[in-house]
């Protein structure tokens, strides 16, 4: 069979590329949970590569992992036209582009609006819409504005607000308007369908979405509050995108439970699923955390406490042009004894935000001549590539059953560095960071499970029970 990539695959109902990799298997999550078959490739996958996976049952779903939300837009420009051609000959009705459900990016990094810019080039010039809301990792959108709940304290923020995501490294959110903060990135039309447009009868809703298709914005912004209000979108979605011509659209997972919900309300899914509910304990696991959000400190911490070997790890130095491969060599000489010696290992680039490692780092970068920009972009992917080589090392010294990352960006270079064919979905370890199982023909990728979660996703005790297990 042809390596070209593939053509025809009627049978799949959505393709999606993430822009980092734990937005990725947030909506594979999501799609496999309802009941879909559903793969996550790193790149857009060749007819081999699916005939090899799927038995010739199809795929209901196929997603591409990226790493787009540390791009900039002249980076975007050379990478995405390529995957979104791609992705569009898979003839999947909808095409979306997942981001992350906080939608921190900015007009210099990860910009959402050239996203948009470039697919009204290569794919669709119809609107676009953009699903912000996802209830279900108490994500909300009102009138435009984007609300957040946060994992330190339980309290929901205007995203602006929000203390993790206000202070983020690279792409700190200081607009809560989605609107406002993506006409920063673009000078697109935009318009808004807010609550009272989702809150009548369907023939109300239907000529409110027809009123606002009418004016031809290059994108649309869907309100949402609740699991109701994302069911309207997921069948408003599916209508418009049977017109024939694909459409692409914006959004976190909430666009995955939009069409999930009402595919399942319609009929259209099989009433009984498949359980991921049972994670079974493992005698040990590695954490590699590049996060500096105060939760994946916190979750640092019950991890120390709860026995795990700590090995904090000197950005600075492991990014020194002189003197990295010595830090890199004792790096994973420490691991692979803690491992062999029976231990859980959390490595660490920061203990929350204060952490004086980061300063370190992006002073000693800033010192060799780069900007704070350039620090903090090209700085965050080489230490990423270098942790993704560190975590190559280990495990082929000392092979485990299952790998958390903690971290987007980190997640995204690490996930690359180690190259799987694929992943699916095994269980279900927190919303938005499922376990995922490695399809790999490498002998240290064979038995891995893999877990990416963003620095805000989980509870404190998120990498104990990714070792555990829940069946206690």
């Amino acid at each position: 069979m042809s390596d070209a990539p593939l053509n025809t695959q009627p049978s799949v109902r959505l393709a999606f590329y993430g822009d980092d990799f734990t937005g990725s298997t947030d909506a594979l999550e999501v799609l496999a949970f309802a009941g879909l078959r559903c793969a996550l490739f790193l790149k857009p996958p060749t007819r081999a590569q699916l005939a090899s996976l799927d038995g010739h049952n199809g795929f209901d779903a196929i997603g591409v992992a990226g790493d787009s939300r540390a791009m900039t837009p002249a980076e975007m420009d050379t990478a995405l036209p390529a995957i979104f051609t791609a992705l569009r000959e898979l003839h999947a009705p909808i095409l979306h582009y997942k981001v992350c459900s906080t939608f921190d990016s900015s007009a210099t990094i990860g910009s959402i609006g050239r996203v948009m810019e470039i697919a009204r080039t290569h794919v669709t010039q119809h609107t676009i819409p953009i699903v912000a809301g996802t209830p279900a990792l108490q994500r909300f959108c009102v009138f435009g504005n984007l609300f957040a709940r946060s994992g330190t304290d339980g309290r929901i923020y205007r995203i602006d607000r929000h203390p993790i995501m206000s202070a983020h490294p690279v792409t700190p959110m200081d607009e809560g308007d989605l609107l406002r903060h993506l006409a920063r990135q673009t000078d697109l039309p935009m318009a808004s369908f807010f609550l009272p447009d989702l809150e009548g009868d369907r023939s109300a809703i239907d000529a409110a979405w027809q009123r606002a298709l009418a004016v031809k914005p290059a994108a649309l912004l869907f309100d949402t509050a609740t699991r109701a209000h994302l069911t309207e979108v997921g069948r408003l979605l599916e209508r418009d995108a049977q017109r024939g011509a694909p459409m692409f659209a914006v959004g976190s997972s909430g666009l995955e439970y939009a069409l999930t919900q009402w595919w399942t309300a319609s009929g259209q899914l099989p009433a009984v699923r498949p359980s991921y509910d049972r994670i079974e304990p493992v005698a040990q696991i590695l954490v590699l955390s590049g996060s500096a959000s105060p939760l994946s400190g916190a979750q640092i911490d019950a991890a120390i406490a709860a026995g795990f070997a700590d090995i904090a790890i000197d950005a600075r130095a492991l990014l020194d042009e002189l003197d990295w491969k010595q830090t890199f060599v004792q790096i994973v000489a420490r691991t692979v004894a803690a491992l062999r010696e029976g231990h859980s290992v959390v490595m660490h680039t920061a203990r929350g935000p204060q952490d004086p490692r980061i300063a370190a780092m992006l002073d000693a970068l800033v010192s060799g001549g780069m900007s704070d920009a350039e620090a903090r972009h090209r700085g965050g992917r080489l230490l990423g590539q270098r942790l993704g080589a560190i975590a190559q090392s280990v495990l082929e010294a000392a092979p485990l059953r299952r790998l958390v990352l903690s971290g987007g960006d980190t997640s995204s270079q690490v996930t690359q560095v180690l190259g799987p064919d694929a992943l699916e979905i095994d269980a279900r370890l927190t919303p938005g960071a499922p376990l995922c199982r490695v399809i790999s023909n490498k002998p240290h990728l064979k038995q891995l499970q893999v877990a990416l979660k963003g620095g805000q996703m989980g509870d404190a005790n998120l990498f104990v029970t990714a070792r555990d297990g829940n069946m206690h």
